[in-house]
């Protein structure tokens, strides 16, 4: 079957790895021939949500590229959607729907449509993410002192 695009690319953290991941990463595969992805740095993390992963880049990057839906894995050691583009040269950028209308994206959807490249906004998996189960696990210990 003749997939709509040629080459993929979505970035995210994966910190403490779960089914809304997993859900983006099946559903971007569907959509492209290759699956690039990118994966947070420890530095890229702290610089922009002021925290450090619980599981250290190199496991996540290697969790991520067990994967069988993905066929690549880099470093995504700043946000700059256009400077990959010029780095990978995909067709189109998969994100989840909590990230639209954000400034970053905005811009980066801009910029990217008007070299022909097409963003694909996937519906973010509701009740799911690191942070609530970081936040579970945190009150789990609390519980258990």
């Amino acid at each position: 079957m003749k997939k709509k695009y040629k080459k993929g690319y979505t970035t995210g953290v994966y910190d403490m790895f779960h089914i809304g991941h997993l859900n983006l990463l099946r559903r971007a595969k569907e959509c492209c021939d290759s699956l690039i992805v990118g994966v947070s740095t420890d530095e890229l993390v702290q610089q922009e949500k002021n925290k450090t992963p619980i599981i250290p880049f190199a496991e996540r990057a290697e969790i991520i590229a067990a994967i069988k839906y993905v066929d690549e894995v880099v470093p995504q050691t700043d946000k700059n959607k256009f400077a990959a583009w010029e780095r990978y040269g995909f067709d189109v950028m998969f994100v989840g729907d909590d990230w639209k209308g954000k400034p970053l994206f905005i811009e980066a959807e801009a910029r990217l449509n008007a070299v022909g490249v097409n963003v694909v906004y996937f519906e973010y998996t509701q009740n799911i993410s690191s942070t609530k189960l970081k936040e579970f696990i945190i009150k789990l210990e609390a519980s258990y002192a």
